[in-house]
């Protein structure tokens, strides 16, 4: 108890420290500011005798080689000290193109951040955020799980396959990860500890279930990769969904065996709480007018009627008469999921404006090519390198966030994705030319469940840590991650052997 208050106030104060710091440099930054356009309204803004800042473009002489590793320790060093990543590295962006540049490489601050502002199908984030957030406050989550609880109760690790399924159906509704994790281990955690449910299984099962939202449409995440790698969101969201549920079978498959195996690890439900067919099917209507709500929006934009953002706003509506429908509908829940689908909006939003801002001067600056070079030049094959850079996607995930991951990495990566030929492996087709953009999105998607399971820094095992009973320890929830994170990985090498996995029913429906 002591160590975990010590490591708590440890990083509260770096992060006080790192807020403070931002403060002081803001400030200082805002007076150099002053003082430069004092010097250029009432001197000679061409006379360097008169003009304050004295470094521009004094790391101009520096080889990408250096430059890559300042940039990115720099990067590195700020992150670890607690600062936000939407202005470290928007800040960074901007004093490196100073530092490295002249004032007119500034224009790259404008070109990089006008055509994300102009592109249309980012207004589909914010609908969709507030679509999840209304059917949650309308209480279809738990309602969901409490129909396929009853449904599944009797098997042995029903309750866990039950929480399961009802996280793959709160994909489908929601999209975004912690929240998806964080309600069903309030709802289905007590639950199964009261039934004698094994600690590994349980918390396992939330997270990995809860991490589906990566993968399954409407992903929030699978938008942020088809704005960024120019990829039509339609076909990347039909890609992903046989993995997606190839996925959510594999954990289901995983925990049946583990209980059909040994019953006490998921003990079913005692017989006099099982209910009849009868009444489980009257359960049911409770969950017809979302799963219409969802099929729709899903239905539109597969069949090509609708583009993402028009989906996305039937569905918004959608939410509110489902609310209204179960009666939950009111003006404060309105209000409570404007205001939250404004601050993820705004969060997401302002990672890509700084991450556009210092990956856009990297590129400029040759870093594309250096990487691209570094990489093939390293004489693996294709597959070769395609498993590093899953590697390397995994790392990062155990630092920084999804969205940071997507803005930093990939805009480097797809290039080195498009001059490799994966002639296929074990016999299996190759990927297509036309279909490795799509191929690797969805490899990137999964690749982002396994980061959030990865120990130690797992954004999902700290999501379950905050709704866990005191007496399960760190070390249980990190063991329970690994043997789902196992599933993760042998899901992950399926889409790779076999691409016609993410690749098939987007040709089907697409062509």
């Amino acid at each position: 108890m002591t160590t975990n208050t010590a490591t708590t106030s440890g990083s509260g104060l770096m992060s006080k420290f790192g807020t403070w710091l931002m403060i002081l440099a803001t400030v200082g930054f805002g007076l150099i500011i002053c003082v430069e356009m004092i010097n250029i309204l009432f001197y000679d803004p061409f006379s360097d005798d008169k003009f304050l800042f004295k470094l521009a473009g004094s790391l101009s002489s520096v080889e990408i080689g250096p430059l890559t590793y300042l940039m990115f320790g720099s990067l590195f060093v700020a992150l670890m000290m607690g600062l936000p990543l939407a202005f470290v590295t928007g800040g960074l962006g901007v004093l490196f193109v100073y530092l490295v540049g002249d004032s007119m490489m500034l224009n790259i601050v404008p070109s990089r951040i006008f055509p994300m502002m102009t592109n249309s199908d980012l207004a589909a984030i914010p609908l969709f955020i507030f679509m999840a957030s209304m059917l949650e406050r309308a209480g279809l989550i738990e309602e969901m799980f409490s129909v396929v609880y009853k449904w599944m109760g009797g098997l042995s690790g029903g309750l866990a396959t039950a929480t399961i399924l009802a996280s793959t159906l709160l994909a489908a509704m929601v999209g975004v990860i912690g929240a998806a994790v964080v309600t069903m281990g309030i709802i289905a955690l007590p639950a199964m500890l009261k039934r004698g449910y094994d600690h590994k299984i349980a918390i396992g099962s939330i997270m990995a279930g809860g991490t589906l939202g990566i993968l399954i449409p409407p992903s929030i995440l699978a938008i942020l990769y088809a704005v960024v790698a120019q990829q039509s969101v339609g076909e990347l969201y039909l890609g992903s969904v046989i993995p997606g549920l190839m996925l959510s079978s594999l954990y289901i498959a995983y925990v049946l065996i583990r209980s059909w195996l040994n019953p006490k690890l998921g003990p079913p439900i005692p017989i006099d709480e099982r209910i009849s067919l009868r009444e489980k099917l009257r359960l049911l209507r409770g969950l017809v007018a979302p799963l219409i709500l969802v099929a729709l929006v899903l239905g539109l934009l597969f069949g090509g009627i609708a583009t993402p953002v028009e989906a996305a706003g039937i569905g918004s509506f959608g939410a509110i008469v489902v609310a209204m429908m179960h009666r939950k509908f009111t003006i404060g829940g309105l209000r409570e999921a404007s205001i939250t689908t404004a601050k993820a909006t705004a969060m997401v939003l302002w990672i890509m404006f700084g991450a556009s801002v210092f990956v856009g001067f990297y590129i400029l600056q040759g870093g594309q090519q250096f990487v691209t070079d570094a990489i093939l030049g390293t004489g693996m094959s294709s597959y070769g390198i395609l498993f590093l850079l899953m590697v390397l996607l995994v790392v990062l995930g155990m630092f920084l966030d999804w969205v940071g991951i997507l803005l930093l990495a990939v805009p480097i990566f797809i290039p080195i994705v498009k001059a490799l030929t994966f002639d296929g492996l074990f016999g299996f087709a190759p990927v297509q030319g036309d279909d490795v953009v799509l191929w690797f999105g969805v490899l990137y998607l999964v690749n982002m469940q396994m980061s959030f399971l990865s120990p130690p820094f797992g954004y999902a095992l700290f999501y379950i840590r905050g709704v866990c009973p005191p007496e399960i320890s760190m070390g249980t929830i990190f063991k329970s991650a690994l043997v789902f994170l196992a599933i993760q990985a042998f899901g992950l090498m399926v889409c790779i052997i076999v691409p016609g996995v993410v690749t098939w029913l987007p040709g089907l429906v697409y062509g």
